[in-house]
Order: structure tokens, then C-alpha cells, then sequence
């Protein structure tokens, strides 16, 4: 036990600097963008600053649910605030949407109204974002799977450092052939990416918050296993939900050949549920001959 708790202290004190890391560097990176989008015209860079101020925006959101899924219960939040990651990894979906939003309606107007652009400058400003998208997608990679907040920030800044290839790549072109129609075609390209890298994190989100059973769980599958444990004659009626974006919960009717092992049977369920990813379960224990009796009546 002594060793999980000190791996959870350690994976808690990462992921808050990587937050904070990843905040400051595309805080930066962001007033740089923009002023250098102005500066030269580029919707490309204007679309992508954009982006990236709602990937602060994001992230800045993403470490709050953090921070709010370690606070204790109360007696009016039995469960802490832990249901609040599943709301921020929703409402993070919707302003990437918004974006999205943006950028297509800039774009279009770009290329319905064509502007010169200096392809050199927007090559330059999109290689560094590369580096910092890339370097910040990078702190959260060994903690994606562990929470659907952290999966959506690395999600971002990957799907933002391969968005920066792409401008860098239309600023290339721009510098040599002049073609500044590449600019807003990139801006159409950028939202594409977008909406591609947040479709998955929207779709979990809205699930959880619906009370839905989380991906990763197979329902039919849990009752089965649930069942071949010995003792266990039948299981119905049973839930599975998401109390935050990294704990599930279950509840469930139990229907035992024998009351006198119920709680050896309960010991070897709750371990079952525990591995499967399940560390929340509240069963209902009935006697076959009771279940009988009911179906009877």
C-alpha cells in the first residue's frame, strides 16, 4: 500500500508541474503567434494562436479538474468534486468546437478575399511551435491513459504540433512559389485536425457526464465473470458509471446458492471488480430460494 500511495504523490506532483510547464510555454508561444500573425497578415498563424489560446484555456481547465479530484468529500459531496473532471473534459470539448467554428469562418473569408502574406516569417513562428507542442504534448505521454483530462491535453498538443508542420510546411511554399491561397487552405486543414483529434474526447465526455457506462467497460462481459465466481448462482440489475474521468462505480443484485458464504463471495467479487477497474461496488445479496420465491409472486 506504502508503495502505491507514494507512485500516486509522485504521478500527482508530475502532472502539476507538467501543467504548469505546459501552461507558460504556450502562454508565450501564443503572444508571439499572434503578434507575429498580425504583424504579416497570416491567417495560418492567426487561426493556430487561436487554437492554441483555447489549448491554454484547456489546459488551464484540465488542471483544475486535476486539482478538484483530490479534494475530500463533504457531507453535501459524498463524493468530493470528482464528477467535475468529467464536466471540464465536456466543456473542453465544446470550446476546441467553438474554435473550430472560428477558424473555418476566418478561412473562408480569407480565401474569398485573398491577402498577401511573408512566407518566411510564418515558417519560422510554426517551427517553434513545433518544438514547444511537441515538448509539452510529450509531458503528459506517460500519463494520457490514466485520466480522460490528461488523454485531451496530450491529444491537443499532439494534434497541435502536427498542425504547426503543417503551417510551417505552407509558409515554405508560400516563401518560394507566392501561392498565398496555401494560408487559408492550411487554416481549413488546421480546423479538420482539430475536430478529428477532439471527436473521441467529446463522445467520452458526453457519455460520462450522461451517466454512461465508460468505454472501456463491457457490461455483458462484467456480469459474466461476475457469475463464474463460486457461490454465485446469477447477477441482474446491474450499473456502471463514472464518478470521475479516472474511477468507475457499480452496483449490482447478487443471487448466491448460499447465504452462509456471502461475505467470501463478497471479498472474491470486489477483488474481481477492483482488477477490471472497478473500485466502487455496492452489491445486493439475495438467496437463490428468495429469487425463486419472487419470480413466483
Amino acid at each position: 500500500m506504502t508503495h502505491e500511495h507514494h507512485h500516486h504523490e509522485h504521478t500527482v506532483t508530475s502532472l502539476n508541474k507538467a501543467f504548469i510547464l505546459g501552461i507558460a510555454l504556450n502562454v508565450a508561444f501564443v503572444v508571439v503567434e499572434f503578434a507575429v500573425g498580425l504583424s504579416y497578415g497570416s491567417m495560418g498563424l492567426l487561426s493556430d494562436a487561436g487554437h492554441n489560446l483555447s489549448d491554454v484555456a484547456s489546459l488551464l481547465l484540465a488542471m483544475l479538474a486535476f486539482r478538484l479530484a483530490q479534494a475530500q468529500a463533504t457531507p453535501r459531496y459524498t463524493y468530493g468534486y470528482k464528477k467535475s473532471t468529467v464536466l471540464i473534459s465536456l466543456l473542453n470539448s465544446v470550446i476546441l468546437l467553438i474554435a473550430v467554428g472560428v477558424i473555418v469562418a476566418e478561412s473562408i473569408g480569407r480565401m474569398l478575399h485573398p491577402a498577401p502574406v511573408e512566407g518566411g516569417a510564418i515558417a519560422w513562428t510554426a517551427g517553434v511551435g513545433v518544438a514547444i507542442n511537441g515538448f509539452t504534448a510529450w509531458l503528459f505521454l506517460k500519463d494520457k491513459d490514466r485520466d480522460l483530462n490528461v488523454k485531451g491535453a496530450y491529444l491537443h498538443m499532439a494534434a497541435d504540433a502536427l498542425v504547426s508542420v503543417g503551417v510551417l510546411v505552407s509558409g515554405l511554399v508560400i516563401s518560394w512559389t507566392g501561392w498565398t491561397i496555401v494560408d487559408p487552405v492550411v487554416g481549413l486543414v488546421v480546423a479538420a485536425v482539430i475536430v478529428a483529434s477532439v471527436w473521441s474526447l467529446t463522445r467520452d465526455s458526453l457519455r460520462l457526464s450522461l451517466d454512461g457506462v465508460p468505454g472501456e467497460i463491457d457490461v455483458a462481459a462484467i456480469g459474466r465473470k461476475m457469475t463464474d465466481v463460486p457461490g454465485v448462482k446469477a447477477v441482474h440489475h446491474i450499473h456502471v458509471w463514472a464518478i470521475s474521468t479516472t474511477e468507475n462505480a457499480l452496483t449490482a443484485h447478487v443471487v448466491l446458492e448460499s447465504l452462509s458464504r456471502m461475505e467470501e463471495v463478497k471479498h472474491d467479487l470486489k477483488d474481481l471488480l477492483n482488477h477490471a477497474g472497478i473500485p466502487h461496488a455496492t452489491l445486493e445479496f439475495e438467496s437463490a430460494a428468495e429469487r425463486c420465491d419472487d419470480l413466483h409472486d
